[in-house]
């Protein structure tokens, strides 16, 4: 996209470099890479980067600061999973743009989703850092987003993921980690913060404390980043040794309500011409009207609420499709506005759609900060390194801006 980095890495680019980079990384991560990585960084201008990271903090401050929006959040969270002791704001927000062509020929950003909860922040420096050292890029491109270099970066990530606590005392929580495609990303934070990854099925309650086993000892829990999804949870039927509801003498980094609260559900509250029209399914039956969306159903995508990675989604949904779903359980779905990706990554296989995540951290006592983005490339209906598998120059990506 932007010139002269990238005809300069299409002309330099070989099959043996890539290989190299994949092989960077799995050292980097002690594991092997089990998505699709992209054979290239995307060159974006930093303008358009700080306009989505404009965007995506405004809406999330949308969310969080209103009072009407917090109570109705409040009884998206289901009973089962209501956990005690919530933090005042989300310790991690992820905002997903796709880029469309604007009236005037340019590209503008165009909101996807976004959700409060973690993604992968450490991993994703590690990727950014071995693009510019296997390819041998211009030194000077920078990666990180708000202020920040490498040392405050990590300094940030830190402060949030393990607070006042020793490491020995924070945990990243899975279900079943070792077989997650995101290992990769618990690895780096256990080499750079020296946090065990534990199976969440695998602690043990003990009055209000929760432990976890290493080296044979049961060392007590002060603090979980939390990166178990619980949808998965219901669907692998994993059991804990604790209920979500406790009253726990623990902290959460990255509290699970927040994953209900700011999710797809947060879509038809937001006031934002970067938002594409969306409606609750059971509003749209009951008002029996367009809500803004198009009239064109191709242009029309059906969403589950509470999924993850693009599973559920459906295209262009006939009224049949939408009259099957059982009226008690519309409010759980969505129709939003299909944003219709510009491929403008000029790669030797044509041009490539890019997704543009913009991911902040929160800290306790802090303010809301844009980090890192991490870029998705894809030539399909869905942009997921799971969709996009079999093809080249596409997958999880990084991107990159000149100083000047």
């Amino acid at each position: 996209m932007l010139e002269p980095f990238r005809s300069d890495f299409n002309a330099r680019f070989t099959s043996e470099k890539y290989q190299e980079l994949l092989t960077r990384l799995d050292v980097a991560t002690r594991t092997k890479i089990d998505f699709r990585v992209s054979e290239t960084p995307c060159f974006l201008p930093k303008a358009l980067l700080d306009e989505m990271a404009e965007i995506g903090a405004e809406l999330t401050h949308q969310l969080v600061g209103n009072p009407a929006y917090m109570a109705a959040s409040a009884e998206a969270v289901p009973e089962r999973f209501r956990v005690p002791g919530e933090s005042e704001h989300p310790h991690f927000m992820t905002v997903d743009f796709g880029l469309v062509r604007s009236d005037d020929g340019g590209l503008q950003p165009k909101l996807v989703e976004l959700q409060a909860f973690p993604s992968v922040f450490g991993y994703q420096s590690v990727l950014t850092r071995e693009y510019i050292e296997t390819y041998g890029l211009d030194t000077e491109l920078q990666w990180l987003l708000g202020g920040l270099d490498e040392e405050s970066y990590w300094a940030l990530l830190r402060r949030v993921i393990l607070g006042d606590h020793a490491a020995e005392n924070v945990v990243l929580t899975e279900i079943a980690p070792e077989t997650q495609k995101t290992l990769p990303d618990f690895h780096v934070y256990e080499d750079r913060l020296g946090i065990a990854t534990v199976d969440i099925a695998s602690l043990r309650k003990e009055g209000k404390r929760l432990f976890y086993q290493r080296d044979g000892r049961w060392i007590p829990i002060s603090r979980i980043y939390n990166r178990a999804i619980v949808d998965e949870m219901e669907r692998k039927n994993v059991q804990l040794g604790f209920d979500y509801r406790d009253e726990l003498e623990v902290e959460w980094a990255g509290h699970p309500n927040w994953y209900f609260r700011i999710s797809k559900f947060s879509l038809p509250f937001l006031k934002h011409p970067a938002v594409p029209a969306t409606v609750f399914l059971d509003e749209w039956f009951r008002e029996g009207e367009a809500k803004g969306l198009p009239m064109d159903r191709e242009r029309v995508l059906l969403k589950p609420l509470y999924s993850f990675a693009g599973r559920g989604i459906q295209f262009a949904p006939s009224d049949e499709e939408l009259a099957s779903i059982p009226p008690a359980e519309r409010h759980l779905y969505l129709l939003q506005e299909r944003v219709q990706f510009e491929p403008a990554i000029e790669t030797p296989h044509g041009k490539t759609q890019a997704e543009v995540r913009i991911m902040y951290l929160w800290p306790d006592g802090g303010e809301l900060t844009p980090a890192i983005s991490l870029v998705r490339m894809g030539r399909g209906l869905m942009m997921g390194v799971d969709h996009n598998k079999d093809q080249e120059w596409v997958g999880g990506s990084a991107g990159l801006f000149p100083v000047r």
